[in-house]
């Protein structure tokens, strides 16, 4: 009997544990079903994002590959631009530089000539200083060679790099005639002899009136009359003093060129004059300036 109440007991104790651990299970299932529910919608969100990212990223790459593509056509044509830049860059480099060569070759010839300048201005400076030295010299010369003549019969005066002597009428001429005075004659004698210890000097004469007219029988005017007293001065010089005759000029300046008023005696005694004009040679001074011409 206690078998059979112990297996009794047993079944009622089986059925129970069975009947317990169904119910379990359906409540186990269904949490685990829930949460397999909420993964699964988690699953397709995520999925959901993700295609649309994916979506996004796929326009953002045809944009990217648009303007990568604009970029290269850009890229090749600035390519382009730049090897033909380098090559135009190339032959103006080039040019630039046979240019240079060109201008240091020009500034080098300038040099040159600046220098070949330089050396006939001091050539130049010298012969000038040499002329002053012989003016100067010339001056004092004939001051003293006149010394023993009064001072309103002649006057020694430096201008415009020549030596004027300047003899009054008084001393050389009677008025109205172009032969000259004994008195007269010593002045060019002493004069002559000053001219032929410088031969490096050229020699002009001139004549000069006052303005009152004058026609007699040999001259017409004061103009005929001043040629034929420098001329007669140039004669004498020449054929009695023995000075070199293509050293000397004659000319006659009439009543043109007056150095005082012809309005009052004194100043009319004052332009009747012969002057004579003392000038270094220039020959070597234009041969200086001809070579500076052609150079």
């Amino acid at each position: 009997m206690k078998k059979i109440v112990l297996l009794v007991v047993s079944i009622v104790f089986i059925i129970g544990t069975v009947e317990a651990q169904s119910e379990f299970q359906k409540f186990f299932w269904s949490k685990r079903y829930k949460k397999c529910l909420a993964e699964r919608d988690q699953l397709l969100a995520e999925n959901k994002n993700l295609k649309k990212d994916t979506l996004d990223l796929h326009t953002i790459i045809k944009s990217k590959n648009r303007k990568y593509d604009s970029l290269l056509v850009e890229y090749n044509k600035l390519n382009a631009s730049y090897k033909y830049l380098m090559s135009s860059s190339d032959k103006k480099v080039s040019e630039l530089n046979s240019s240079l060569e060109n201008k240091l070759s020009e500034l080098s010839q300038r040099e040159k000539d600046l220098k070949e300048k330089d050396k006939q201005l001091k050539e130049l400076q010298s012969l000038l200083k040499k002329q002053d030295s012989i003016l100067n010299a010339l001056n004092n010369t004939v001051k003293n060679a006149l010394l023993g003549f009064k001072s309103d019969e002649f006057m020694v005066e430096m201008k415009n790099g020549k030596v004027y002597v300047s003899i009054s009428d008084k001393l050389l001429f009677k008025s109205g005639n172009a032969t000259v005075e004994d008195k007269g004659k010593d002045a060019i004698k002493k004069l002559s002899e000053v001219l032929n210890k410088n031969p490096e000097i050229d020699i002009a004469i001139e004549g000069h009136t006052d303005n009152v007219p004058i026609k007699t029988a040999i001259y017409k005017d004061n103009w005929d009359l001043s040629v034929a007293r420098s001329t007669n001065i140039v004669r004498m010089i020449c054929d009695e003093f023995n000075v070199e005759p293509k050293r000397v000029t004659a000319s006659g300046k009439g009543e043109h060129f007056p150095v005082a008023n012809n309005d009052t005696p004194e100043g009319r005694a004052k332009n009747r004059r012969t002057e004579i004009v003392l000038s270094p040679k220039l020959e070597e001074l234009f041969k200086l300036l001809n070579s500076g011409k052609k150079n």
